[in-house]
């Protein structure tokens, strides 16, 4: 009985030993096949940005593909250019934007890109890095007459540069003032509240913060002190995540490193964009 009991065990740890080993074929059947994919998306957006036809071929070589069906890869994929749809190149370094289809370029202009500082808040706690995100991106809207809603980060900048300090004022609080009036919110305004029970809406835009008490007041979302007009320009491209194309009240600025991470344009040029870049193009930013 023991003998037979033996073998019935090491039949046992036989096939999972057989199991264990054919699990382990799979994972790395799928992970080789997942390195292929990774290393194959990464080659198609090189010969998005080089236009390079010779690794065209060479990638055609190495994965064993005819050249109908690796063409028919690319077009359907979105990480590549198809011939019927065009798509956005920019290159922080030259400061410069193409809007290509297939090998012609329908517009180019230059741009203005992230600056890469870094602004750090008071007393720690939060950092910003003002940097254009490499990589591919998708036009997922587009806007005429754009508002900006400022970041925290602009309140912060400001303060620094006017040595002012920074309260965030919330809905359903009061900060009084010297007069004995009191700024708070009223329905979408940030209101200077009167002892007589007026309220009067103060004005705010770039460079014209609320300031009260020797502090710089961030007025909560929503408010309309909270959006400003005119300074993305007449028209934006928005690309998610808070970037966008668009245009700019400082034209003097394009061709340099100066955004906090959005690629500004000239209005006039955002506008011809505007005008031919349907929604859903991609763009790549290098």
């Amino acid at each position: 009985m023991g003998v037979i009991r033996f073998i019935r065990s090491g039949g046992r740890i036989a096939w999972i030993l057989i199991c264990t080993v054919l699990l382990v074929i799979v994972g790395s059947t799928l992970l080789f096949a997942n390195t292929l994919d990774v290393r194959y998306r990464r080659d198609i957006s090189r010969i998005v940005f080089n236009h390079n036809t010779g690794l065209l071929d060479q990638i055609r070589r190495e994965i064993g593909e005819s050249s109908d069906s690796l063409s028919r890869i690319v077009a359907s994929s979105p990480e590549g250019p198809t011939a019927d749809k065009g798509y956005l190149v920019v290159s922080i370094a030259d400061h410069r934007i193409w809007y290509r289809q297939t090998d012609s370029t329908l517009f180019t202009t230059q741009v203005a890109t992230g600056s890469g500082k870094v602004l750090e808040k008071s007393g720690g706690g939060s950092h910003w890095r003002f940097e254009t995100p490499r990589g591919r991106l998708v036009v997922e809207s587009k806007e005429t007459d754009p508002e900006w809603v400022p970041p925290d980060w602009h309140y912060v900048e400001q303060a620094q540069k006017r040595g002012l300090g920074i309260v965030r004022l919330n809905r359903g609080q009061e900060i009084p003032l010297a007069d004995g009036s009191k700024i708070a919110v009223d329905g979408s305004d940030v209101v200077r509240h009167y002892s007589d029970g007026r309220n009067q809406p103060i004005e705010a835009a770039e460079g014209r913060e609320i300031v009260a008490n020797g502090n710089i007041i961030i007025p909560p979302f929503g408010t309309r002190q909270r959006k400003y007009k005119g300074v993305l320009g007449t028209f934006r491209l928005n690309l998610g995540d808070g970037y966008a194309l668009h245009g700019t009240d400082q034209p003097a600025s394009i061709g340099r490193s100066v955004s906090h991470g959005c690629v500004r344009l000239r209005n006039e040029d955002i506008e011809t964009l505007y005008n031919i870049v349907p929604v859903g193009t991609p763009v790549y930013i290098y």
